[in-house]
């Protein structure tokens, strides 16, 4: 996104000040214009989120977007200034950038990074085949090690919940962190994504497909990230949930594969100085659950 200097004069608003409460904003897109409310400061990301929730369901998730706001002095439209919050009534709109992007699917590990998504203790006698996407989610993390991927693990509300299962090797990740948000998009998630320079593409594992899975993949699809989600790592508690929300994620774009062809994927050649140690990994194929027939 363009990061323009605030425009001289306010523009309709301006960096927050001392207040609170919520602020009017008019949301424009395509044709449309909705007013709704923002808490005071709120900025890109919860502008972002709104514009999701009014608008969801005409976004082409292929597509990148640019966030603008209409600036009494210009009379027009610039682009969201870098660092902008909202701390009075102002009017944005969401522009569809006019190259539509094609999803390919292609996996470079300097481009990747892996979220492993509440894999805890609590949830072993609910979620089905959940043995079976623990040995899996285990592969993935030899892989990430083996390669050198940034790894992000949650854990919701781990208080109440449990930690990650203890099978789950957390050696070398990059981050665990406690969650009440369903989706892994966290503000310690997002400042870590920055810090790593040209992430492209997420691949999703864990639970729940329907719920914290399917959240996670749309607002990562919402910012531009290619997300592919890892069938045999990932379930629910009822495989109706889960086939659902596979089918629609695969419908938006977002890429539905295996950890295998993941991890494959992530070499590329047999003479990949780190091919033998993904080729040990992956040598006793993954386990063949009930999960197979209900992707």
């Amino acid at each position: 996104m363009a990061a323009a200097a605030p425009p001289a004069g306010g523009g309709g608003c301006c960096p927050a000040g001392p207040g609170g409460g919520s602020v009017p904003v008019l949301f424009c897109f395509s044709v449309f214009a909705r007013p709704s409310t923002v808490p005071h400061g709120a900025g890109y990301e919860l502008l972002i989120q709104k514009f999701l929730s009014l608008y969801g369901d005409q976004l082409d998730m292929h597509r990148k977007f640019v966030v603008q706001l209409f600036a009494e002095e210009w009379s027009q439209y610039i682009d969201l200034p870098k660092g902008f919050l909202v701390s009075e009534r102002c009017k944005v709109r969401l522009v569809p950038l006019q190259i539509q992007i094609t999803t390919l699917g292609n996996l470079t590990p300097s481009s990747t990074v892996f979220f492993c998504c509440d894999m805890q203790e609590r949830f072993r006698p609910a979620i089905k085949y959940f043995g079976d996407i623990i040995s899996v989610g285990q592969r993935l993390l030899q892989g990430a090690r083996i390669l050198g991927i940034p790894v992000i693990v949650t854990e919701q509300y781990p208080k109440g919940l449990g930690s990650t299962v203890q099978e789950i090797d957390l050696t070398g990740v990059k981050l665990v962190l406690p969650k009440t948000k369903f989706s892994m998009v966290l503000p310690e998630v997002e400042a870590a994504l920055a810090d790593i320079p040209g992430v492209r593409s997420v691949v999703l594992f864990g639970v729940e497909t329907h719920v914290c899975i399917q959240q996670t993949a749309l607002e990562l699809v919402g910012r531009g990230v290619e997300v592919h989600i890892v069938a045999d790592a990932t379930s629910s508690r009822s495989m109706m949930d889960r086939m659902f929300a596979l089918e629609r994620l695969a419908r938006t774009g977002i890429i539905v594969t295996t950890s295998e062809a993941i991890l494959l994927q992530l070499v590329a050649d047999k003479d990949h100085p780190k091919f033998k140690e993904i080729q040990n990994i992956i040598k006793a194929s993954a386990p063949e659950s009930g999960l197979l027939s209900k992707v």
